[in-house]
């Protein structure tokens, strides 16, 4: 199961672990302009983890979850020089 909220700036999307196995602790997504954010609450101590993630990080994460094995380097356009606009 899942939750999207969008707000001003940031998409916060959560996802909940069901099931009867052993169950993780939720994790939330929030989607910047700039960049997106993973946080789940350690267990252990409740202490909130984050891993803050590129938009270049999340485009090789998506392509990487059809890739086979092996190494990669997404080839990017090249960002246009604003001193020579």
């Amino acid at each position: 199961m899942f939750t999207i909220e969008h707000d001003f700036d940031v998409t916060v999307i959560t996802l909940i672990d069901e099931g009867s196995d052993a169950l993780e602790e939720d994790v939330t997504i929030l989607a910047f302009e700039e960049c997106v954010v993973l946080e789940q609450e350690d267990p252990l101590n409740g202490d909130i983890v984050r891993v803050t993630l590129s938009m270049g990080q999340l485009a090789d994460l998506a392509a990487a979850l059809d890739l086979p094995e092996g190494s990669y380097r997404l080839e990017r356009p090249a960002r246009p020089d604003p001193a020579k606009a």
